[in-house]
């Protein structure tokens, strides 16, 4: 077999390993020390194993991810999040489909706190579709609210998908935080703007959820989540002033987050004891697969295969639509199957030579992909978030109602995308061959 027979033999076998539940970075690094030995040698194969890991491991950027994921489940164990719905519920309930649109905020604020879409959506959907449910709320509107409104997370910043991106790429992690900050506004508001035209136009789509409050209720449930946007305006402010970097931002925000609930005396030694582990056993495995993508990239490197892929699509055109086209038709199908940071991590070794090849701006691309991710994880058969809410909700609800209520959605993710793609001023940043 020539190189080229045996790059494409190895990606199958690692789409094969995948859909069979091996984790995706023990089947990228097999079919990776497998495939070079067939190449060259088994020596050269154990070179890369022994040196890889260790000059990766050592990338000063990295860092941030751990800091951002240690962050996040401070606030998660020290109840920082508790609370959230309910005070978006009172501020917001009077709006059209009001609980529905509460869900969405609370939703992106949760997001951007803990920078995990499945977390989100599992906290959410114990949260707020009961209460959504209680009022007679369509199931599909409630469900597909918060299955969509949990990926927000994936580009408002801090996230930990744009900081992989930013490492793999080699491109500036502070802008791809702020290039990505925009859309994921642009996206909730999307979704805010849909669930207010449709239960304007249907009303019997919100059930009965007339919330009255005062005043005094409003502040009292303000007072219970003010940390949260403390937090969060913390960290960006400071990212986007200048006054310290985005790898620097995850610990500041960790540090902060760690302040704030020693002040509530609720940073215990069993919730900072939970959030430990909990970082420790998520950062192992976000490790493990970027490691296996490592040897992957360089597996295909050897065999030509991002060559010949990128000669292959820029042989029909070099257009810039074409090339997102056929991009988003990739992540879009294998989105259905496959976690977004794993589906990342697999695809950039493949993508990232046809990018570079077509003169295309990596920021604005990276945040093309981020969104790309984010519709993977709602679009059915597998969408993800759909999975994680039925499995919380159990017999209360369908997978059809789940996805007939996400699928209004997808449409508003269409949307935010298509205007990231033909107006990249969205992004900050503009890339470097237009149309």
């Amino acid at each position: 077999m020539s190189n080229l027979e045996i790059g494409v033999a190895g990606i199958a076998i690692a789409l094969t390993l995948i859909a069979l539940r091996v984790p995706i970075g023990i089947a990228l690094g097999l079919v990776s020390i497998i495939g070079i030995s067939e190449m060259t040698s088994m020596r050269v194969a154990w070179g890369m194993i022994s040196a890889t890991p260790f000059d990766f491991a050592g990338t000063w950027e990295l860092t941030a991810a751990p800091m951002f994921l240690f962050m996040g489940y401070l606030c998660t164990t020290t109840h920082m999040t508790q609370g959230l719905f309910h005070a978006m519920r009172l501020y917001l309930a009077r709006l059209p489909g009001g609980l529905a649109v509460s869900s969405v905020m609370a939703s992106a604020f949760f997001a951007a706190a803990s920078g995990s879409s499945v977390a989100t959506s599992a906290a959410m959907s114990r949260i707020a579709v009961p209460e959504m449910l209680k009022h007679n709320y369509d199931k599909g509107l409630a469900t597909g609210t918060v299955a969509a409104s949990g990926t927000l997370g994936s580009l408002i910043p801090p996230s930990v998908l744009l900081v992989l991106y930013g490492v793999y790429a080699q491109v500036s992690v502070g802008q791809l935080f702020m290039a990505g900050f925009i859309p994921g506004v642009l996206s909730a508001l999307l979704y805010i703007a849909m669930i207010m035209v449709r239960t304007k136009l249907n009303p019997s789509l919100a059930g009965d959820a007339d919330v009255r409050s005062t005043w005094d209720e409003k502040w009292d449930a303000f007072k219970n989540i003010w940390p949260l946007p403390l937090l969060i305006g913390s960290v960006l402010g400071g990212i986007f002033l200048g006054i310290f970097s985005p790898t620097e931002a995850g610990a500041v925000g960790t540090t902060i987050a760690a302040l704030i609930a020693f002040a509530r005396r609720t940073l215990t030694s069993a919730a900072l004891r939970e959030a430990l582990i909990r970082t420790a056993v998520s950062t192992a495995s976000i490790f493990i697969i970027l490691i296996g993508s490592l040897f992957f990239t360089r597996f295909l490197a050897m065999s030509g295969v991002p060559a010949a892929f990128s000669e292959l699509i820029l042989g029909v055109s070099t257009e810039t639509w074409w090339i997102i086209l056929a991009v988003a038709l990739i992540y879009l199908v294998l989105g259905m199957f496959i976690d977004s940071i794993g589906l990342l991590l697999l695809t950039l070794p493949l993508i990232l030579p046809l990018v570079q090849g077509a003169d295309l701006n990596l920021v604005w691309f990276g945040i093309i992909v981020v969104k790309l991710l984010e519709v993977g994880l709602v679009t059915p058969p597998i969408g993800l978030n759909v999975y994680v809410i039925k499995g919380a909700l159990g017999k209360s609800v369908t997978l059809s109602e789940v996805f007939r209520g996400v699928s209004w959605f997808i449409v508003m993710d269409v949307v935010a995308l298509l205007l990231i793609v033909l107006i990249p001023a969205l992004s900050l940043y503009l890339p470097q061959k237009m149309f």
